[in-house]
C-alpha cells in the first residue's frame, strides 16, 4: 500500500497568500482611481448628462402626448356634435314620415269613401233608369245629341270664316 506522509505545513503560507491578494486588489483600485482622476473621464458626469438627456426626451414625448390627446379630444367632441346633428335629423325625418303616413292613410280612406259613394250612385242611377236603359238610348236623348252636334258644327264654321 501507499503510505501518505503528512508534512508539517508552514503556518504563514495562507496568511501570505491572503496578504498578497489584498495588496494586488488595493493596487488595482488605486490605479483605476488615478487613471480616472487624470484622464478626466468619470462615469458620474456621463450618467448625469445621459439622465438629463433622457429627462428632456421624456418631457418632449409628454408634451407631444398632451398635444395629441387634446387633438383627439377636439376630434371626439366634433364627432359627438356631428352625431347629435344626425340624430336630430333622423328624429325629424321619422316625424315627417309618420305625418306623411297618416296623411296617406287619411287620403286612402277618403278615396275609399268616394269610391263607395260613386258605386252607390251608379247603382242608384241604374236602378232609377230601369231594365231597358241598357238596351237603347231614348229618342229624347238622341235629339239632344243631334242638336248639340249641329251647334258645334255651326260654331266651327263661323270660327273658320274670316270676319
Amino acid at each position: 500500500m501507499i503510505e501518505i506522509t503528512s508534512r508539517p505545513a508552514s503556518s504563514g503560507q495562507p496568511i501570505r497568500l491572503a496578504a498578497g491578494a489584498l495588496i494586488v486588489i488595493l493596487l488595482g483600485v488605486g490605479g483605476i482611481t488615478l487613471w480616472r482622476a487624470y484622464s478626466g473621464s468619470s462615469p458620474e458626469p456621463d450618467r448625469v448628462a445621459a439622465a438629463h438627456h433622457l429627462q428632456v426626451r421624456t418631457a418632449q414625448a409628454s408634451e407631444q402626448l398632451v398635444e395629441k390627446t387634446k387633438g383627439l379630444e377636439v376630434t371626439q367632441q366634433e364627432s359627438i356634435d356631428q352625431l347629435q346633428v344626425v340624430q336630430d335629423q333622423l328624429q325629424t325625418v321619422k316625424r315627417l314620415l309618420a305625418a306623411q303616413q297618416a296623411d296617406t292613410k287619411r287620403l286612402s280612406e277618403q278615396v275609399s269613401g268616394l269610391t263607395e259613394a260613386i258605386v252607390g250612385l251608379k247603382q242608384s242611377f241604374a236602378s232609377a233608369q230601369g231594365p231597358d236603359a241598357n238596351a237603347a238610348p231614348s229618342p229624347r236623348n238622341k235629339s239632344v245629341r243631334t242638336r248639340s252636334q249641329a251647334a258645334r258644327s255651326a260654331h266651327r264654321g263661323h270660327a273658320r270664316t274670316p270676319g
